[in-house]
């Protein structure tokens, strides 16, 4: 039935709320909201830059998703006025770059792999980024490509950046399921056009807007059952 199964990659491949043990070490009492408060900055930043100028040719704002995710913990610092210092940053960094792969990722990808599917990441992420967190997490051998926003400096939701899955891949739209845990990515990629597994690891609601995923589950393993 599909012959690319595409997946975001922070938050549905990788854990981005793993880093709340090192900030919770870092700065006690404040990791949890550090965390939160992080992501949510981090996609307040390129929602900024590709509204502000939806240019086909790239946001003359644009910025590598690494630098906008550097400034968003200072940002949420400076906020929660927790004193960052080079070190600090440094080592948050660090771990950021290395995120924890949820326990089903590795697995998910082998068994799409085995019944000789197309597997592909499409992420916000900088080139280096993505290559550095896959590595750490051994998903190198089990992904056919991995497909970043930077080829066109407009991020997810613009679908200039879902339409690089069909240029990087022979196929047709229809032969595409998207996966991902963000509820914003799964609706967008909805709108333009792709099947969409919608990974609610926390149960919570679907976006009161647009169209419903056409397939929901709590884990990446649920998406064996589709195909």
């Amino acid at each position: 039935m599909y012959k690319l199964i595409a997946f975001d990659a922070y938050g549905t491949l990788f854990d981005v709320y793993s880093m709340g043990q090192l900030a919770e070490e870092l700065f006690p009492g404040h990791g949890q909201a550090l965390s939160l408060m992080w992501r949510d900055r981090q996609i307040e930043y390129t929602r900024l830059v590709t509204m502000s100028d939806p240019n086909p040719n790239g946001s003359k704002y644009y910025l590598p998703f690494w630098e906008l995710t550097i400034r968003s913990l200072r940002y949420v610092c400076k906020r929660l006025d927790l004193p960052l210092s080079p070190e600090h940053e440094k080592r948050l960094m660090d771990q950021y770059a290395k995120l924890t792969g949820f326990e089903d990722s590795q697995s998910v990808l082998k068994a799409i792999k085995d019944k000789g599917i197309s597997t592909a990441i499409l992420s916000n992420g900088s080139r280096e980024m993505l290559a550095t967190v896959v590595e750490s997490n051994g998903l190198k051998p089990y992904l056919d490509k991995v497909v970043t926003i930077e080829d066109v400096r407009l991020f997810k939701t613009a679908p200039q950046a879902y339409e690089l899955l069909l240029k990087a891949f022979p196929v047709k739209k229809e032969e595409i399921l998207f996966v991902s845990s963000n509820a914003w990515d799964a609706l967008a990629a909805k709108w333009f056009g792709f099947d969409v597994f919608w990974v609610n690891r926390l149960n919570h609601p679907f976006e009161e807007i647009g169209e419903k995923p056409d397939y929901e589950g709590k884990s990446l393993t649920e998406v064996l059952g589709v195909i």
